[in-house]
């Protein structure tokens, strides 16, 4: 069993609302200069640029896991953590076909570049992906576990795009193991109105959208190795 630092929700370019400086490789390169282990790359309903994350991030030996922030169509924000690159582009796919059809204005939104691992643009993305889904909140979680990965309820604690703030409540039949928390000390008073929470692995990540955002090596998880799968196999398993 290793102890590892982890950020495992960041945002690249490929976010409208990520800064276009957060690029794949400068993602990955902040991460080796904050000493963190395992890093995750979280883009808005795809994971287009996990490809020139993990190249990078093969480089500088980072422990890096393929993902994305899905947005539920109650508009509630799910990360999605998948063992191997393939995996998240698979998911990635699904996901586009479900997402709303808007194109997105640059001017309002941003840009949405994919990237390679030398920061060059290789195209943008047309489609605003900061849009809902078609797929429920019940769904993605069987949906992430059908692809190889995991599904964890994103920032439950924020006012907007939340579990909490946009259902309410914890649907009875919920079988997440982990929830992910902006603020790790609201963690008592969550639990104390929602008992689901107490058999619940926490975890707390930057959100980053911005490279100075990135967190440092102040949160810590314990997996068997430092690997995507193990960390992934790590958060299936519940807090009790």
């Amino acid at each position: 069993m290793v102890s590892l630092s982890y950020d495992l929700h960041v945002h690249s370019c490929l976010s409208p609302c990520g800064d276009n400086d957060s690029t794949p490789a400068n993602i990955i390169g902040m991460a080796y200069i904050k000493g963190l282990d395992v890093i995750a790359l979280t883009d808005h309903n795809s994971a287009g640029n996990c490809p020139a994350a993990k190249e990078v991030a093969d480089a500088y030996g980072v422990c890096f896991i393929p993902g994305m922030e899905l947005t539920t169509e109650e508009e509630v924000h799910v990360v999605c953590l998948f063992p191997e690159v393939k995996n998240a582009l698979e998911m990635s796919e699904y996901v586009h076909d479900r997402l709303m059809k808007i194109k997105n204005d640059p001017d309002i939104f941003g840009e949405q570049f994919f990237m390679d691992s030398d920061d060059n643009i290789i195209k943008k993305e047309e489609l605003l992906l900061i849009n809902a889904t078609s797929i429920s909140f019940g769904e993605v979680f069987e949906t992430a576990e059908r692809f190889g990965g995991i599904a964890i309820p994103a920032h439950i604690d924020k006012s907007a795009n939340s579990l909490l703030s946009n259902l309410g409540f914890i649907p009875p039949d919920s079988t997440f193991p982990t929830v992910e928390l902006k603020n790790k000390g609201k963690y008592d008073e969550l639990k104390s109105v929602h008992s689901y929470l107490e058999r619940c692995r926490v975890i707390t990540s930057s959100d980053a959208h911005y490279l100075q955002d990135i967190n440092e090596p102040v949160n810590f998880l314990h997996a068997e190795e430092k690997s995507a799968a193990a960390v992934i196999e790590a958060l299936k398993k519940q807090r009790i």
